[in-house]
C-alpha cells in the first residue's frame, strides 16, 4: 500500500471526510496535509508516509485482536442483546453505583437486563483477554414540548441578556434583569424567555465580549451577577450608569452601546467587595448553602477555580504559564493551589452566587406562568487556551480550531478560534467532559439550544499549520444519546440549531431523538428563492424571524445588512443594487406570510412586523419565538458573522428598560395573536384559531 493510500485509510478510520460540497455545490477534496493535521489533532503523529503505514498496521492489529465493541447504545429500561462472544465471562457495573450489578457467562441469545439511564461498564473476559465495553443506556427521546408543558404549541421570546437594563442597573444586563423580563413575558402567556450563552468568560480576560467565545462552558459568566442582590447581605445601591456610551443621547441607555472597558472592572470591584462582606458578615445558613454548593461542584469546580486563580497571576492564555503549571495534575500545580486557597474559595463563591441567581431567575420565570422558563444557549466550544481546554486537555483536539467553510453567513468562511473535542479522546473518557457541560447548562433551563448542532455530526477543523480546513465525523449516535440522558434527568426540551450545509438525513435523525430543529423565516425559501409561507415550516422546530447572527426584522426591512456588506467590501455597488432589488420582493412577501396581504396604503415596518408575528403564530411549528429586538424595532444586528471590530458586535442595548416591557413592547397584542393561533395557557381551541 502506498503512503497516500495508508494516509487515506487511516484518515477514514478516524472519521476524516475525504471531501465535502461547498455552498455552491462544488466538491472540495481534503488535502493530504489537512488529513495529517487532523490526525495529529486526534493524538496520532503521522508526519510522513512511513509513520502513516506503521500507524495503520497497528490500528488494524488492535481491531483484529479485539473480540467485542468498544461501546454500544441501548434504550434505557429495555432489555438488549448481550454483545459478547459465547463463553465470555462478564460482569456489569452501573454508573454511580458501587459493586457488580449483574454477571454471568455469555451464550447465544443472551440479553442485557433493563438498565437505568447512564453510561455503564460491561467487562468481558475470554481466552485470557479482558475487554471493557461502554454501555450507553439512553431514553428513546429528549423531553417533548407536549410532555413538558401539557400543550402542543407554545411561544416565547429571546433577548440579548447583556443588553437588558433597568432603573437599578444601567451596566451589563444581569440575572435580576433577566428575572424581571421573564416575569413580564410570563404574565402575558409566554412559556419561555431565551438568552445568549451565559458561560464563563474568564475573570482575568479583559478583551473578550462575545458570549459565543467562552472560557469554560461548564461555569457561569459572573459579569451577569446582580451585585446588589448578594444572598445574606443587605441590598446595595443600584449599579448606576457607568459603562454606557451616551453619544448625543446622554441619559438614554436605549440609544447607547455597551462600554465593556468600564463596566467589567467596576463589576469585578463590586464582586470583590461583596466577597469581603460575605466573609465578614454572612449568616450561618448562607455560609452553609455556600459550602454545600462547593461540595456539589466537586473536583470540576475546584479545578476551574484553580485555573481562575492562576490566571490572575499568569494571564488567561495558559500556554504562557510556567511549564509545570500547564499541567493540572503536576506537583507544581498542586503546590500553587495550596498557596491560593483563599482565591480558590473566592472563585468558587462567585460560581455559587451566579448559579443561585440564575436558579432564582428560573424559579421566578416559572412562577410567572411560564411552563418552561429560561431557554439557555450552549456555545459550540470554548475559547482556545482558556479554562475548559486547561481542565480537559486529555479530550481536546490539539492544533486545530473549529470554524466553518464559506457560506451565506460569511462568504470568506469563518475561524471561530474555538476548541473542539477529539472524538476518540472523548469516547475514551466516556463523554464525561461533555456530560458535565450539558448537565450544568440544563440545570437552570427549561429549554436548551445547542448552537451549530451540525458539529455533533461533523466538525470543520482549521489546522494551525496553515493547511486548508477539513471535516471530521463525530459519533452522532453516541452524542445524541448523551444529550438525551442529560435532558431527561433535567426535564429540558432541546433545540438543535441546524442551519448551514445540512447532510441528508441529519434533521430526521435529530427528530427521531426528540431534538427540535431551528427554522429562521428569512432563510426559509423555496427553489426560486421566494420566502416560504408559514404553513410550509417544519412542525418539529422552533421558528423565529432571525437570530443574533442575522438582521433584525427592522434591519431586514431597511436593508441594513446590505449596507454593512457593501461598507465592508463583501459586495460591490452593483451587487448591492441587485440585493436591494431582491429585498424589495422579500419585503412584499413578508406581508403575505400568514395569508393574502391587505390592499391599501404603502406598507410600513409595523405592517410587516404584524404579518411576521402572525405567520410565526399560525405556523405548524411547535415552538415560536419572537425577538425583543424586533418588538423594540432595533435596527442593528447583535452580531455580524465574519467581523470582530468592524461592526459593533455584542454591544447593542435593548430599546426599553425591563420595567417598561409589559406596556412598552405591545405584549397584549402579541398575547392575543398567539392565543388566536392556539398558543399559550389561555389559547383558543384549534377550531377557533382563525375566528
Amino acid at each position: 500500500m502506498s503512503g497516500n493510500e495508508s494516509l487515506d485509510a487511516l484518515a477514514a478510520a478516524f472519521g476524516i471526510l475525504p471531501s465535502f460540497h461547498d455552498l455552491s455545490g462544488e466538491i472540495r477534496p481534503t488535502a493530504p496535509e489537512t488529513k495529517r493535521a487532523l490526525l495529529r489533532a486526534n493524538g496520532l503523529a503521522v508526519d510522513n508516509d512511513a509513520m502513516a503505514a506503521e500507524a495503520l498496521d497497528q490500528l488494524r492489529a488492535e481491531r483484529a485482536a479485539r473480540r467485542h465493541p468498544e461501546e454500544i447504545i441501548v434504550e434505557r429500561g429495555a432489555a438488549a442483546p448481550l454483545p459478547l462472544a459465547p463463553g465470555a465471562d462478564w460482569h456489569l457495573a452501573l454508573e454511580g453505583r458501587p459493586g457488580i450489578a449483574a454477571e454471568g457467562r455469555a451464550a447465544e441469545g443472551a440479553m442485557l437486563p433493563a438498565l437505568p439511564a447512564g453510561i455503564h461498564s460491561l467487562t468481558a473476559s475470554l481466552g485470557g483477554r479482558t475487554e471493557e465495553i461502554a454501555v450507553i443506556a439512553a431514553p428513546p427521546a429528549c423531553p417533548s414540548v407536549a410532555g413538558a408543558t401539557g400543550r402542543a404549541r407554545i411561544w416565547g421570546a429571546t433577548a440579548a441578556l447583556y443588553g437588558l437594563w433597568s432603573s437599578r442597573n444601567r451596566g451589563l444586563g444581569d440575572f435580576e434583569d433577566l428575572a424581571a423580563a421573564a416575569e413580564a413575558f410570563g404574565a402575558h402567556g409566554a412559556d419561555f424567555l431565551g438568552i445568549n450563552p451565559v458561560h464563563n468568560i474568564g475573570w482575568s480576560d479583559t478583551g473578550t465580549i462575545s458570549p459565543y467565545s467562552p472560557s469554560h462552558r461548564g461555569f457561569l459568566n459572573t459579569a451577569h451577577v446582580a451585585a446588589d442582590r448578594i444572598p445574606g447581605l443587605p441590598e446595595a445601591p443600584a449599579a448606576g450608569g457607568a459603562g454606557v456610551d451616551a453619544g448625543s443621547d446622554a441619559g438614554d441607555p436605549a440609544r447607547e452601546t455597551i462600554r465593556y472597558s468600564e463596566i467589567l472592572p467596576a463589576q469585578r470591584a463590586r464582586l470583590e467587595a461583596g466577597w469581603h462582606a460575605f466573609e465578614a458578615g454572612a449568616g450561618a445558613s448562607t455560609r452553609a448553602a455556600f459550602e454545600a454548593g462547593r461540595a456539589a461542584g466537586g473536583a470540576a469546580l475546584s479545578q476551574f477555580a484553580l485555573y481562575e486563580a492562576l490566571s490572575e497571576t499568569h494571564g488567561p492564555d495558559w500556554r504562557s504559564w510556567p511549564a509545570p503549571l500547564r499541567d493540572p495534575a503536576s506537583a507544581a500545580t498542586a503546590a500553587a493551589a495550596a498557596g491560593l486557597a483563599g482565591r480558590l474559595r473566592f472563585h468558587e463563591w462567585l460560581q455559587w452566587l451566579a448559579a443561585a441567581q440564575l436558579s432564582g431567575a428560573q424559579a421566578r420565570a416559572r412562577r410567572s406562568g411560564m411552563a418552561l422558563g429560561l431557554y439557555l444557549d450552549l456555545a459550540v466550544g470554548s475559547r482556545r487556551w482558556a479554562a475548559e481546554t486547561w481542565c480537559e486537555q486529555d479530550a481536546i483536539a490539539a492544533g486545530v480550531a473549529i470554524g466553518a467553510p464559506p457560506d451565506h453567513l460569511s462568504p470568506d468562511g469563518q475561524n471561530w478560534q474555538l476548541a473542539g473535542y477529539a472524538p476518540r479522546k472523548l469516547a475514551e473518557r466516556r463523554y464525561a467532559p461533555l456530560r458535565r457541560i450539558l448537565s450544568a447548562a440544563m440545570r437552570h433551563a427549561g429549554v436548551l439550544r445547542i448552537d451549530h448542532v451540525l458539529g455533533m455530526n461533523r466538525s470543520y477543523w482549521i489546522p494551525d499549520d496553515g493547511s486548508p480546513g477539513g471535516y471530521i465525523g463525530q459519533p452522532l449516535a453516541a452524542l445524541l444519546a448523551v444529550v438525551a440522558i442529560e435532558a431527561e434527568r433535567s426535564g429540558t426540551v432541546v433545540i438543535g440549531e441546524d442551519l448551514g450545509l445540512v447532510p441528508q438525513g441529519f434533521r430526521e435523525t435529530l427528530t427521531a431523538r426528540g431534538l427540535y430543529g431551528y427554522s429562521v423565516l428569512q432563510y426559509e425559501r423555496d427553489d426560486s428563492g421566494t420566502l416560504r409561507p408559514a404553513a410550509a415550516l417544519r412542525p418539529k422546530s422552533l421558528v423565529c424571524f432571525g437570530t443574533h447572527d442575522t438582521p433584525t426584522l427592522k434591519g431586514f426591512w431597511d436593508g441594513r445588512d446590505i449596507d454593512w456588506w457593501q461598507r465592508l467590501g463583501w459586495i460591490d455597488e452593483g451587487g448591492a443594487e441587485e440585493t436591494r432589488r431582491r429585498r424589495a420582493g422579500d419585503r412584499q412577501a413578508l406581508l403575505g406570510l400568514a395569508g393574502p396581504a391587505e390592499a391599501g396604503a404603502a406598507p410600513s415596518f409595523a405592517d410587516a412586523r404584524r404579518s411576521v408575528h402572525r405567520a410565526l403564530a399560525v405556523s405548524p411549528a411547535e415552538i415560536v419565538s419572537v425577538q425583543i429586538d424586533d418588538l423594540c424595532a432595533q435596527r442593528e444586528a447583535q452580531n455580524l458573522p465574519g467581523t470582530t471590530d468592524a461592526h459593533p458586535n455584542w454591544q447593542q442595548r435593548c430599546g426599553l428598560p425591563v420595567e417598561r416591557f409589559a406596556e412598552g413592547l405591545g405584549l397584549d397584542e402579541i398575547r392575543r395573536v398567539m392565543q388566536e393561533a392556539g398558543r399559550g395557557p389561555e389559547a383558543k381551541p384549534p377550531g377557533a384559531a382563525h375566528g
